[in-house]
This record gives structure tokens, sequence and C-alpha cells, in this order.
């Protein structure tokens, strides 16, 4: 029985030792494989940085507005007598725009001037008498006021009457009238809008960490969203103060139109150029890797792939400044970067030659 169980314990131990020396013998070859694997580098593609002149230049929205824009109105209540516009067309400063019939207020001056008129000769009448000691002083003041209200009457009604014909402020485009000749207007009654566009506002904010470089006259250029045509501008006027809600600080840039090609209320693409740089680094977007507090960038050291930590600043359409963590001279890599770890071999690619 013993002899028994001493054969079972030898085979058992027999197998137990073949599937030990096993396991090892597969994990030797693994480990060799694994060491083979990692000597064999990885072919990519890279760039060796060189200063570059960039202009920093921030892009930013924008809407165009009119140079001068109001509401034309009447002052007073009462008839359109004759309407002296054509809709959508050019009118100069001082030219009429409207009359209201004022038939009523020409009656009132007419009125008025005659009640003047005789305040007048009793005002002349009461310093000759005053002169002869005839009257007192305090008749005479009487007379005097009286004629002095009654010129004050007049031309109250003369200011009124005036304000029967409406001329245009400035010169402009005058829109599409939304009155007819009959109509009865108040001073709430919109007529037409008149709006100056020789010259066009854009209005646009900027960040306020850019707010120390902005300067009244610093140029610009911009697009609009119907057109690929660039356009000049120069800044004019600045807020005073940042926009505590949304940290940005405002302002505004006159652009000539005097081609009517620039419509008010279109959409602007605005850029605003900061500063131009003769040393700035340069790297392809597709080189960076976001992180959670950052991004990276992998630099060939040796043969190997070096993950460096890196602080961007402006963008292009396939660029990205690179402010701090790599100088020039230095090899990054530009494709495959999301398959390498640090210590990875490279062979690395160098545009326009090869490493």
């Amino acid at each position: 029985m013993k002899k028994r169980y001493i054969l079972y314990f030898i085979i058992v131990g027999g197998l137990t030792a073949l599937i030990i020396h096993r396991v090892l013998a597969n994990k030797k070859i693994n480990d060799k494989g694994s060491d083979k694997k990692m000597n064999v580098a990885m072919s990519v593609q890279g760039m060796v940085l060189k200063p570059e002149t960039f202009e920093d230049n921030l892009s930013l929205s924008g809407s165009l507005e009119a140079n001068e824009e109001i509401d034309i109105r009447s002052e007073i209540s009462g008839v359109v007598e004759s309407i002296n516009f054509e809709e959508g067309a050019k009118v100069s400063i001082g030219q009429v725009l409207f009359r209201v019939n004022g038939i009523e207020l020409q009656a009132q001056l007419s009125k008025a001037k005659t009640a003047q008129q005789l305040a007048s000769e009793n005002q002349r009448r009461a310093k000759l008498l005053l002169e002869k000691q005839a009257i007192s002083q305090e008749e005479y003041d009487i007379s005097n006021a009286d004629f002095e209200s009654a010129k004050a009457e007049s031309q109250l009604i003369a200011a009124q009457l005036s304000k029967t014909t409406v001329r245009a402020p400035f010169s402009g485009t005058i829109g599409l009238r939304s009155i007819s000749k009959g109509t009865y207007v108040t001073p709430t009654t919109p007529i037409a809008k008149l709006v100056n566009t020789n010259q066009l506002k854009i209005t646009f904010s900027i960040p306020e960490k850019y707010a120390s470089q902005m300067k009244v006259g610093n140029e610009l250029t911009f697009t609009t969203s119907d057109s690929k045509e660039e356009y000049q501008a120069k800044i004019y006027a600045i807020e005073p103060q940042v926009d505590v809600a949304t940290r940005t600080l405002k302002m505004r840039a006159i652009a000539e139109n005097k081609e009517g090609k620039l419509y008010p209320g279109t959409f602007a693409n605005v850029q605003l150029p900061l500063e131009t740089m003769n040393d700035a680094l340069l790297v392809p977007t597709e080189s960076l890797i976001p992180i959670q507090n950052g991004k990276v960038i992998f630099v060939s050291e040796d043969g190997k792939a070096k993950q460096v930590e890196v602080e961007t600043g402006t963008r292009t359409d396939s660029m990205v400044r690179v402010l701090s963590g790599i100088k020039a001279g230095d090899t990054i890599l530009t494709s495959g970067v999301m398959s390498l770890k640090n210590g990875t071999a490279v062979k690395v690619n160098l545009n326009n030659s090869s490493n």
C-alpha cells in the first residue's frame, strides 16, 4: 500500500516539475521576444526646430455698424403734406425729407406777431411817457414785460412751425419709408432710417490680457462672411475699463466704405496684429498631445523618444507657437506620437532630409 502511495507521489512530482519547466521556458522565450521587439526602432517623422519670423495675430469676431444712423421722425404731430425723398436714395445734409401741414401754426404765428406789434407800440409809448414822468417806472416795466412776452410767444410758434419741415441731419442713404402723403404722424411715428455708410464702425472685444498692447491708431484687417476680400481699419476708440462679467475690453475701429461693398450689421472676422517676433518656435498642431494640465510633445534624444511638457501660445491654421519647454535645435517628433512612450527607440525621418 505504501509503495502505491510512493509511486503516486513520484508521478505527481514529475508532472509538476515538467509543468514548471515548460512555464519557465515559455517565459524566457517571451522575454527574449520582448527584448528583441524593444530593440526595434519605430520609424517616425520629425523636424529640427528653427527660429522663424512670426506675426502674432489675434483672431476675433466683430460686427459692422454704420458710422451714423438714426430713425427719422417728426418732432410735431400733423398730417404729412409732402414727401421729398426716394427710398434707398442718397441724400445730402440739410436736404428736405418731408413736410407736415402747418396751416394752424401759421395762423397762430400771424396772431402772435400782431400781438407782438401791439405790445411793441405800447412799450414805445410808455417809454415816452416815462421820459416825461407822466407814468411811473412800474407802469413802464409792465408794458415792457408784455412786449417781451409777446415776442417770446412769436418765437415759440415760429420754432414749432420750422419743425414742420424735416431735413436730413447728415448725408447718407435713406431707407424704406413707412408713411405716405396724408399720413397723420406723431413724434413716435417711424418715418424711415437714415444711415451714413461711407465709413463703417467695427465693434469687437479682446481678452483683458492683451489690453496693455492696444492703442488708438493701431491698424487691423478684417473679412466678412460673404467675401474673402480683406479690408483695412484703424482703432479710434477704446473703452476706459474692462468688462468685469466677460473680462474683455471693448473697442471700435473705422473702415472706409466709399465703394459701398460693406453693409452695416454684417459679421466681421477681425485679425488684430499684436507683435512680430523674429525667433518664434512653431510646431505642427499634430505633434502636440493634450494632457490634464497642459500639453506635451515628444523630442528625439539619443535615438529615443522623450516626453516634454510645453507651454503654447498663438495658433495658426496648421502651426502652434511654443513658448517654453523646447528650444531651437531640438528634434521634435511629428507623426505617430500617440503610440510613443518615454524611452521608445525611434528612427527619425526629418523633413527634407533623413536620419
